[in-house]
């Protein structure tokens, strides 16, 4: 049995950061036994006699950070792209050239299990330097049962050789395999036929995405999909409302969507649906960053309807080549102008309920001992400063990393 004590708890209860002061938290392999106010064993506090005694320092501890929106696993490199675009070229010129994201399909396929495994240790690595003990990673640069299973088998490799929580989601509905170029409805014939039954027997999908957007999937095809995920059991979420209003957000509200993802074309109507069906609002702030986007997420409406706002990486190659969560608080808070409460919230306990995890992202007896210990005492500074090295200790499932 640990314990921690002379820090302020951000037990993240209630609206805000559920602060404690003089707090103390024990906990051990099986979870937290108390989080609460410091008292003695005679005022109602735990017997700590047997205890192991850490001196927090007056700093602060939270939930173990979640990054509820990853696309880690990937071969390839497209800094050249950036380059290219940067002197001036073109998304189609680059295109044209077997750029975008066919670049990073064709670089995935043609590397192996362990290749994509080395290639993607480094940036799990730098998420948990920052406190993530539990991340999402998505397939989706495969497009193809082998190659899908190949990332979705690198992603349960991450968790098996490292101190850190990985769900999985088969996101093969991410775009159009050169093999089905212009024949989007075939393409979707597969994942639902073959790819989706295929890695839902095998056991490797926790959820199901999709892109459904003018230059991914239409409404229509998305459903199949859903609907398909569901004859399975498995949770869907979407890639909805990142360009354009295509009314996806609505569909996945019908499914029950787990979350919906980007949402910076996000209407009222589509708010609503959310609300209804208890769908997490995931931003992005790295993609809307890197590609200099202007339309902001509808943020008056999300905290009109109180849907709950999740903040996550979105690392990938192409449009958020950013591995650091903590980066994300910053850019919620001066891009978006998220609250230095709701960011926090946006990488602990509504990142939890983004993955349909119910027993992390709160400091509470029961929930399970993924702590961060910061060297500072204001919660806020989490948002306000990047770049210094804030994290004194890190515990995943009560094992101190």
């Amino acid at each position: 049995m640990q314990a921690i004590h002379n820090v302020r708890l951000a037990t993240m209860q209630g609206d805000g950061y559920g602060l404690i002061e003089q707090g103390l938290i024990v906990f051990n392999a099986s979870g937290i036994q108390y989080a609460g106010e410091h008292l003695s064993h005679a005022e109602g506090g735990p017997d700590l006699s047997q205890v192991e005694l850490l001196d927090g320092g007056g700093g602060l501890v939270t939930p173990g950070l979640i990054d509820c929106h990853t696309h880690l696993v990937w071969a390839g490199s497209r800094a050249n792209e950036f380059a290219q675009r940067l002197h001036g070229a073109s998304y189609a010129d680059i295109a044209a050239q077997g750029g975008g994201i066919a670049a990073t399909v064709a670089a995935t396929r043609a590397a192996s299990l362990e290749q994509i495994i080395a290639l993607s240790q480094p940036r799990l690595e730098a998420l948990m330097r920052e406190g993530v003990t539990t991340i999402e990673i998505k397939s989706g640069y495969g497009l193809s049962y082998e190659h899908e299973r190949k990332q979705l088998l690198a992603a349960r490799a991450l968790a098996d050789n490292n101190p850190v929580s990985v769900v999985t989601t088969l996101l093969a509905a991410h775009a159009l395999p050169p093999e089905y170029q212009q024949q989007p409805d075939a393409y979707i014939d597969l994942i639902v036929e073959q790819i989706l039954p295929q890695i839902a027997a095998e056991g490797l999908a926790d959820a199901v995405d999709a892109f459904c957007e003018k230059v991914g999937f239409t409404t229509v095809q998305t459903e199949r999909v859903f609907a398909a995920a569901k004859a399975l059991n498995l949770p869907v979420k979407l890639h909805a409302e990142q360009l354009s209003n295509q009314a996806g957000s609505q569909l996945a509200a019908r499914y029950q969507a787990l979350s919906c993802d980007h949402l910076e074309y996000l209407d009222e109507a589509g708010v609503a649906a959310m609300a209804a069906s208890n769908t997490v609002a995931v931003l992005l702030p790295g993609a809307y960053y890197f590609l200099r986007e202007q339309q902001l997420p509808p943020l008056a409406l999300l905290r009109e309807y109180q849907v709950p706002i999740a903040l996550a990486t979105d690392a990938n190659p192409g449009t958020s080549p950013i591995f650091s969560l903590l980066l994300m608080l910053q850019m919620g808070a001066t891009l978006f102008r998220l609250t230095p409460e709701e960011c926090l919230r946006g990488v602990t306990v509504a990142a939890a309920q983004a993955l349909g995890l119910h027993d992390r992202g709160q400091l509470k007896a029961g929930m399970r001992a993924d702590l961060c210990w910061w060297d500072c005492a204001d919660p806020a500074t989490l948002s306000y400063q990047f770049g210094l090295q804030q994290l004194r200790g890190c515990w995943h499932q009560g094992q101190r990393r």
